[in-house]
């Protein structure tokens, strides 16, 4: 389970840290890369900009999403991934705040497998977080590629 990475796309460093701590909490040791806005999501998927050169043969287990980042937002993001052969069937949990059911409904016409909301107290955070991590890194078996 340890060499499969998980790919957080998040812009609030508050966030980010709440969530490598949850994970930590939760013995999920996994490479985390964090994206700090869209675009360079998209790079390190696509081996682009600061990515330029790094091994494209290892992909991310499963891409946790914000949707409201800087540059470009989650739903496009999402959009370029499911556009994209290389990288439409790696799982993507959309994780964020938003409660609005328009961004529900986008999510997973775009091709989300999973929308979260964050939830506001931390322990129900690290339980979500547990729960991601048995199913995601786990349970689920992904397409063969």
């Amino acid at each position: 389970m340890k060499d499969k990475i998980i790919l957080l796309v998040e812009d609030n460093p508050d966030d980010v840290e709440l969530t490598l701590r949850a994970l930590k909490k939760n013995n999920i040791l996994n490479e985390v890369v964090v994206a700090r806005d869209g675009a360079e999501a998209l790079d390190y998927l696509f081996g682009k900009g600061a990515y330029a050169g790094r091994d494209m043969a290892s992909m991310p287990a499963v891409i946790l999403l914000d949707l409201k980042l800087p540059r470009i937002d989650g739903l496009e993001v999402l959009q370029r991934i499911r556009s994209e052969e290389r990288t439409k069937f790696l799982p993507v949990v959309i994780l964020t705040s938003s409660k609005e059911d328009k961004d529900r409904m986008s999510g997973y016409k775009l091709g989300a497998n999973s929308y979260i909301r964050k939830p506001v107290d931390f322990n129900q955070f690290i339980e979500a977080v547990r729960q991601l991590g048995l199913y995601w890194l786990i349970l689920n078996e992904p397409p063969p590629l």
